[in-house]
Formats: C-alpha cells, sequence, structure tokens
C-alpha cells in the first residue's frame, strides 16, 4: 500500500486544489472546503469553492462543447469513453486507495467502486453502437414511420459521499456515448475524489483534441448544488442523496419543467425463509448490514426471519458479528472503517437511543470504539436490535450499520413488512421453495426496484437498470435501457409518395 503522500501525489492532488473545472481550466476562489479523512481525522488537503461568476462560465463552456459533441458519431464518441476506461485500469490501485482514504471504505471496497467504473465505461462502449429506435408501420401509403434519440444537452450530476465516484461515472459514461455534456458536484465530504477523476477524463479530452466543456466540475455547499437545479439551461438533473434531499431537487428541476433522475433513500429488506441456507446467506446478511460501515442505500436494515427459525438465525448473526474486524480501512484485514464523519456518529448515536427509548431489544450492542486504533472517534460497533416495523425510527433509513430483527408466520405477512415503508429500492429473499421465490418477485410481491432471490440487497452488477420506488425516487441508473433518460425521443414519420394523404382518413380537398 502506497503511503497517503504518493497516493494523492499518483493523482496530481495538491495540497490546495481548485475546485472548479471545465476539462482544460481550472479556476480558484478564496473560500475552500477543507478534505478530512475519517480515518484519522486528519486534514488531507483544501478544494476551493464554485463561485457563481465561474458556475456561470462552466455552463456556458458545456454549452458550447455540446455543439461539436453531439455532432461526433456514437462510436467515436464510445471510444473517449474506453480510452477513459483504460486510464481507470492503469489508475484502479491509487484512486481505489483513495476512495478508501476519503470516504472510509476498506480499501477492498474501493477497488470495488473503481471497477464498477471500468466496468460502465466498458458497457457504454458497447452502447455506443446500440443507440437505437423502433420502425412503425403507418397507416398511410406509401409512409415510413420511426423513432430516433438525441442527446438531451447538458447533464448535471450531483453525487453522495458514501459512492464517490462510481455513481458519476454511471451517469457520465452514458450521458457522454449519448452526445451529451455533464457538469459534476460531488460530495462536499469528498472533494479530491472529484478532483482525480477530472483530471484524469483531462488528459484523453487534451489527448485526442476534444474541446473543453465536455467534462465539467464545480464544488461546494447545497447553494452551488442550487445554481446546478434551477439553471434552465440544464435539462436533466441526476441527483443521488437522502429523500429530503431529493425532494428540494424535485421541485426545483419540476419548476422549470427539466428532467429529474433521483436514486434516494434505502430501507431495504431480506426475508428469510424456513428453506434458507443459512450457511450461505449470514455471509451476505452480514456484508449487507455492515459493508461501508452501513453506508450503502442498498445497505441491509431490516431482516425479516420466520418465526421458526428465529433463534437460530439470531446467534448465528451474533456470533458472525463476533468475527467483525474493525479499523484502518487501507489495511485490507479489516473488514469495516468508520464512518464517513462526526455528524453520522451523532446519527448513529441518535438512533441507538430512540430504539431503546421504543422498547428495542439489542442482541449486538453499539457504541462508539475508543483506543489509538480509533483516532478519529468515527469508528462505530455495528449493533442489532429486535423491533417492531412500525415504529418510527425503523421506518426512517439511518446511514449507520445498525441492524433491525423482525419475525414473521406467513410470506404474505413477511411481504407485507417488506413493502411497508416509505423507501422502495432493495430487497431480497433467501429461500429453497420456487413458490416462495416466485411470489417475492410477482406483482404482489416486493414493490421494490431491486428484488433478489438467495442474495443479498447490496452489490448491484451495472449490467441492470439501478434505481428504486416509492420515495427512493424512481429513477434508473447504469444498465438495461438506463441510457434513454439522458437523451430525447423523437418520432419522424417520411412521405416518400406523391401524394399528400392525412393520417385518420380526414379530406382537406383545396
Amino acid at each position: 500500500m502506497q503511503s497517503i503522500n504518493q497516493i494523492l501525489k499518483d493523482l496530481k492532488i495538491q495540497e490546495k486544489n481548485q475546485g472548479t473545472s471545465t476539462g482544460l481550466k481550472w479556476y480558484d476562489s478564496n473560500d475552500h472546503i477543507v478534505s478530512s479523512t475519517p480515518i484519522d481525522g486528519s486534514d488531507l488537503a483544501k478544494v476551493s469553492y464554485t463561485t457563481l461568476e465561474d458556475f456561470n462560465t462552466v455552463v456556458k463552456t458545456a454549452e458550447n462543447a455540446f455543439q461539436s459533441w453531439r455532432k461526433l458519431p456514437a462510436p467515436k464518441r464510445g471510444e473517449i469513453v474506453r480510452q477513459f476506461g483504460e486510464k481507470l485500469r492503469e489508475k484502479k490501485d491509487t484512486l481505489g486507495a483513495l476512495v478508501s482514504l476519503e470516504m472510509g471504505k476498506s480499501y477492498q471496497e474501493g477497488l470495488g467502486e473503481v471497477q464498477e467504473m471500468i466496468d460502465i465505461c466498458d458497457f457504454a462502449v458497447g452502447l455506443s453502437r446500440q443507440l437505437h429506435g423502433l420502425t412503425m408501420h403507418s397507416e398511410r401509403p406509401n409512409h415510413r414511420m420511426y423513432e430516433q434519440y438525441h442527446p438531451l444537452g447538458i447533464v448535471g450530476i450531483i453525487s453522495a459521499f458514501n459512492f464517490p465516484v462510481a455513481v458519476w461515472c454511471w451517469n457520465t459514461a452514458l450521458a457522454w456515448v449519448c452526445g451529451d455534456v455533464c457538469i459534476w458536484k460531488p460530495s462536499e465530504k469528498a472533494p479530491l475524489c472529484g478532483i482525480a477523476c477530472q483530471k484524469i477524463i483531462a488528459e484523453v479530452l487534451e489527448e485526442n483534441n476534444l474541446p473543453e466543456g465536455i467534462s465539467c466540475l464545480i464544488n461546494g455547499d447545497y447553494k452551488v448544488g442550487e445554481w446546478l437545479t434551477n439553471s434552465a439551461k440544464i435539462p436533466l438533473i441526476s441527483a443521488t442523496g437522502s429523500i429530503r434531499m431529493g425532494k428540494i431537487v424535485a421541485q426545483a428541476v419540476a419548476k422549470r419543467l427539466g428532467k429529474s433522475l433521483l436514486e434516494l433513500g434505502g430501507n431495504n429488506a431480506v426475508i428469510i425463509t424456513e428453506s434458507t441456507d443459512l450457511k450461505m446467506a449470514i455471509p451476505a446478511l452480514v456484508f449487507g448490514a455492515v459493508g461501508t460501515c452501513g453506508q450503502r442505500c442498498t445497505s441491509t436494515r431490516r431482516l425479516i426471519i420466520h418465526e421458526n427459525i428465529y433463534d437460530k438465525v439470531k446467534e448465528s448473526l451474533k456470533n458472525a458479528y463476533q468475527q467483525i474486524k474493525i479499523g484502518n480501512p487501507l489495511d485490507e484485514s479489516n473488514h469495516v472503517g468508520p464512518l464517513i464523519d462526526k455528524d453520522a456518529v451523532k446519527q448513529y448515536q441518535s438512533a441507538l437511543s430512540q430504539i431503546a427509548k421504543s422498547g428495542g431489544k439489542f442482541v449486538v450492542e453499539g457504541g462508539i470504539l475508543e483506543g489509538d486504533a480509533y483516532k478519529s472517534s468515527c469508528y462505530v460497533k455495528p449493533a442489532i436490535a429486535e423491533v417492531e416495523n412500525d415504529w418510527e425510527i425503523v421506518q426512517h433509513e439511518t446511514f449507520a450499520p445498525i441492524l433491525y430483527l423482525l419475525k414473521y408466520s406467513t410470506l404474505d405477512e413477511a411481504i407485507a413488512l417488506q413493502n411497508g415503508v416509505v423507501q422502495g429500492l432493495s430487497s431480497a429473499i433467501m429461500t429453497n421453495s420456487m413458490k416462495e421465490m416466485e411470489l417475492f418477485l410477482s406483482s404482489a410481491g416486493s414493490d421494490c426496484g431491486i428484488a433478489n432471490v438467495n442474495i443479498g440487497t447490496s452489490g448491484a452488477e451495472i449490467g441492470g437498470a439501478f434505481g428504486g420506488e416509492k420515495e427512493t425516487g424512481g429513477g434508473r441508473e447504469s444498465g438495461s435501457d438506463a441510457w434513454k433518460v439522458y437523451m430525447r425521443r423523437q418520432t419522424n414519420t417520411i412521405n416518400y409518395g406523391n401524394d399528400l394523404p392525412l393520417a385518420q382518413g380526414i379530406k382537406f380537398d383545396l
């Protein structure tokens, strides 16, 4: 493992970084964000805030770049994304380490996040030759009808701290091959990851003599995000974050009749049936609950367990939790790193308090870890509690490693518990019964955007569309036909005859 200084040097991160970029140019300001690592609380570097003047420059530059970028054939745009993917392969170890350093997830998860970027680039390269429409038969003789897709223009991307690079790439790789240009506002809790990615794509753009503005970066707090969401020059805003944030973004974008792609909170459950293979299930359940220190939108929050095996599952989880290693995420022997910051720790503590006040029974006690190995005070113990589904604390998503246990007697009851929250992102059932599996996947089953069988709630592949229903926002990113959201749809009719018949047999003779 490289030293912290070497990681920053290899990714061209300096002590003081310009935080606004149009790809080839960088802009500075007097106000700065201080990026610190939750590993030990030390400061890593400063990043300048984007000013309103510089934001307007970024938008104008992106508009200009779009004029030429959209005319480049889609496979040529795919070639640029391919080159970006190759540079990510070269930088995978270092960029993965930066993700771990700045965000706090384990190094293996940091590497996995960069691999997601590489995978979506590969997907986008193939997609660049498959941006298809449909051909329809016309009711009028000597006419042909078809539909095609055109790029929207500027895509604004607001990403969250928990996946500081992958979610941006999910959006931008597809948007680029679709002919769009992008303006990215990364989380103010992980700005260095954004700067590193921007410098990597800037190299590709410069090597290919492409105009600046195809990839742009802005940095700051919610005010900078408001400039992005309120700009009528940005037809699509893709925002990842909390439900509260998503509702604000949705209202702002809808007010100007723009389009929004929202990936918001999850309150994900796994149903554990009598026929579950616990030897296979327990590792998936534990990773789903404690991976990324419970800070994934797909983290497992609730286990809904059949009453006949409830005690057995509870004991198996207690034993498994005793084997979890918590510590410096850059040490590959550790499973779990810290929460992102002290505010997250306060939310974790508040949730534990509310569970106790509501009458919850802790199977595995939580708490803050102290000692020389936990210098940042952001390391916490994963907790397990027996609760009721309708408690207010259980109904809300706590971005921390807290797992709730619920008991059920019939599968219909279990599905009702699974669906009985306002979020609708990811869900799973563990079963060896085909009847139970099919019911769970039927229209009477899970109401989530993701429904898995015999795997956990987290760890989605880029080949499938990612997103959720209800207050999760309804957005879809990544694979399948998610590319269509980055484009505008157009229906075309061509008359290749000598007459002008009207639709529906209307006569209009002159």
